[in-house]
């Protein structure tokens, strides 16, 4: 890309569905937005638009950075999974399970559209990008319990790590960190169970699996 899209264009793509990158425009808007590679054409009927992977990044870089402890939804109540140990978590209960298994199932979808033979059962290009919210969400959707703000408290935390294709997993208790590891496997992702040198802890390491 050349040159950065126009205001109007803009507005769309931050417009987008955050998880399917599902687009919403005129019809003009949205073939300029296919000519410069930022979105697509869904080849099936009814031919909506969803955002590439370019389009993904142009639409990141409108969101302020936060660190891994960040909330559960930014500041406009975008949906996020919980990576556990947030300050503030939204609350649980029906809505939160609805939220949740809806944006699971846009996961799918969009899995769907951007595999070649239209697999759900590996990670897409959107996952591979976002680790840790990918992670959440697969843990989340599946029942798995976040951990609370407290230092010590039980439930899953999702973390970043030096490597560039892989988050850590911690859950305090060994049996629900192995169902959480069966979660993501189950998800797509390779996972692996570790001990932490200095605290002789365990705790997992996944990535997404390619095939």
């Amino acid at each position: 890309m050349t040159r950065p899209p126009t205001a109007a264009q803009r507005r769309v793509i931050d417009a987008a569905d955050p998880v399917t990158g599902r687009l919403r425009g005129t019809e003009a808007q949205l073939a300029a937005l296919v000519r410069r590679g930022l979105a697509f054409r869904h080849p099936r009927p009814p031919h909506d638009h969803f955002l590439t992977p370019a389009g993904h990044r142009i639409r990141e870089e409108a969101e302020p950075t936060a660190p891994a402890e960040a909330g559960a939804a930014t500041a406009d109540g975008v949906f996020a999974a919980r990576i556990g140990g947030e300050a503030q978590a939204p609350q649980p209960g029906p809505a939160r399970v609805r939220e949740v298994h809806s944006a699971w199932q846009g996961l799918l979808e969009l899995r769907r559209m951007t595999s070649p033979d239209g697999a759900v059962d590996r990670p897409c290009g959107w996952e591979r990008t976002h680790l840790v919210r990918a992670a959440a969400l697969a843990l989340e959707a599946a029942g798995h319990r976040p951990a609370g703000p407290e230092p010590d408290a039980p439930g899953y935390r999702v973390r970043a790590t030096p490597q560039p294709e892989a988050v850590a997993v911690h859950e305090p208790d060994l049996d629900a960190l192995r169902a959480c590891a069966a979660t993501l496997e189950e998800a797509g992702w390779q996972v692996g169970e570790h001990t932490e040198p200095r605290a002789r802890v365990r705790y997992l390491l996944a990535s997404p699996r390619r095939a």
